[in-house]
């Protein structure tokens, strides 16, 4: 598999995930991924990709009982 940005070699590793959203930062460490040995784009497989918006989801639930708009 190449990269599309740079046409680099992707291996299987894991990379970091980190989003802002909402009134708070989220960061995963070491979700599953394919990664370019050249640019080190990551790109996740639909698995990884669904698991995260399940946890986003949930977060976002909880979140909004805690947050008060300004």
């Amino acid at each position: 598999m190449k990269c599309i940005y740079c046409q680099g070699e992707m291996v299987r590793k894991t990379a970091p995930f980190h989003i802002d959203r909402k009134g708070y930062h989220l960061l995963f460490d070491a979700i599953p991924a394919w990664v370019c040995n050249q640019c080190g784009e990551p790109y996740f497989e639909e698995a990884e990709v669904d698991a995260i918006q399940e946890v986003l989801r949930k977060i976002d639930q909880e979140t909004e009982k805690l947050i008060v708009a300004n």
